[in-house]
């Protein structure tokens, strides 16, 4: 079973948390956990999901959609709508 980080799940890059996300997954799916483990597994997994997902919808917030104008050529930018 991989062992956590040493860094705090806040302080992860996005790529870093989701990587670890993914072994946790795994880890868990095939069953290798014992069950304390697997419970210390989840909970570390439920804090790197809230991460990303944090992480995602600040990126999202960033994102700027280009407007066209009548002409059809770009006349500036405005939020992301993600609807």
């Amino acid at each position: 079973m991989d062992m956590p980080t040493d860094r705090p799940i806040e302080e992860l890059a996005f790529e870093d948390a989701l990587k670890r996300l993914e072994e946790i997954v795994h880890t868990l799916e095939t069953g290798e956990a014992k069950l304390g483990d697997a419970i210390t597994l989840y909970e570390e997994g439920t804090r790197l999901r809230q991460q990303c997902s944090a992480r995602l919808d600040a990126a999202q917030a960033r994102i700027e959609a280009i407007r066209l104008g009548s002409d059809g050529r770009p006349a500036g930018v405005a939020p992301f709508d993600g609807g």
